[in-house]
């Protein structure tokens, strides 16, 4: 399929990949989504752990007819509550379509209702949310749009279903395709703010009231040094792996992104400082038709803060791709 993208063109002061990237910090985005308005949903993972996802549902203020529901999946230590979250869903919701913000496993306010943690591989859980789904939220179809992490759970998801996903459109954003690639990139001396940035916040949600613990996995999440001994010693033993670095191959998305069958665009910037531009450029996206890469030079990491709109371009790119699609 041929889709025309308008091309993305930093906002100033937002020229460098870094800037795109911290932007939100810098000046956030507002949270209000008003007039729409907003329910909480829990989702029972029925597997056995008593684990349930706490949702908000946002509806629009003026609903446009059969517009499928939008499933928005955050990334590592994020929750409902991401700026970036928040744009995309005003962006849908202004358009007449309805939003599901999920909280990951042990994610944000999913803290307090899951012993358990999410991980980039658990596409099980964003399996057991889909049929888990009431009938009137998906009466008009689905899409997903997934960022960073939540990006490369919803890649692996629809590389494992195929034609079986229940999803009329997908995308992903700033996705880390190859895990082990991209720890070892976020471990460079020029990335230490961030790792250390992301590894304090990684460590305070896995511990926080709620998640369910044995002595010696606290002490070893704590003693953390960074995000690999962090997969080595807590989330490859505690979900089956032989270690980080097997836990990295066997759920990497780029092992799964054959079998997609959903279209589904896939947003990387060439200058993202956490996700090797060549992962992207490399990979042979001809071979599968039902992927649509966009992927300008500039973005940063999950950033795309465009000249001429304070929406963020990859949101507007995304709702075109939907629509269009």
């Amino acid at each position: 399929m041929s889709f025309v993208f308008p091309s993305f063109r930093p906002r100033f002061p937002w020229l460098s990949g870094d800037l795109q990237t911290v932007a939100n910090f810098l000046r956030p985005p507002s949270r209000e989504l008003a007039p729409h308005s907003s329910e909480r949903l829990l989702v029972d993972l029925a597997d056995g752990t008593g684990d349930r996802l706490v949702c908000t549902v946002d509806r629009p203020a003026t609903p446009k007819a059969a517009t499928p529901l939008t499933i928005l999946i955050h990334g590592l230590t994020g929750s409902q509550e991401s700026l970036y979250i928040y744009t995309m869903a005003r962006r849908v919701l202004d358009d007449g379509g309805r939003v599901l913000r999920i909280n990951l496993r042990g994610a944000g306010p999913s803290r307090a209702t899951c012993a358990g943690q999410y991980y980039a591989g658990r596409s099980q859980d964003f399996r057991a949310l889909l049929a888990r789904l009431p009938g009137v939220l998906t009466k008009d179809g689905l899409r997903a749009v997934g960022y960073s992490l939540g990006g490369a759970m919803l890649l692996k998801y629809l590389g494992e279903e195929g034609g079986a996903a229940p999803l009329a459109a997908a995308a992903s954003v700033c996705a880390p395709i190859d895990l082990s690639v991209t720890c070892r990139n976020m471990r460079r001396p020029r990335n230490a703010i961030y790792h250390r940035h992301i590894l304090g916040l990684m460590k305070i949600e896995a511990t926080a009231e709620g998640a369910v613990l044995t002595a010696a996995e606290r002490a070893a999440i704590l003693g953390s040094r960074s995000v690999w001994d962090y997969d080595e010693v807590f989330i490859a033993p505690r979900h089956g792996f032989a270690g980080a670095e097997d836990y990295y191959e066997r759920c990497k998305p780029l092992r799964f992104m054959g079998g997609i069958r959903v279209p589904t665009l896939v947003i990387g910037a060439m200058d993202d400082p956490w996700i090797p531009g060549a992962l992207y450029r490399d990979y042979d996206w001809a071979a599968n038709a039902a992927l649509v890469p966009l992927l300008p030079e500039q973005g940063g990491h999950v950033g795309f803060h465009g000249a001429g709109s304070r929406q963020p371009w990859s949101d507007s790119a995304i709702m075109r791709f939907f629509d269009h699609g």
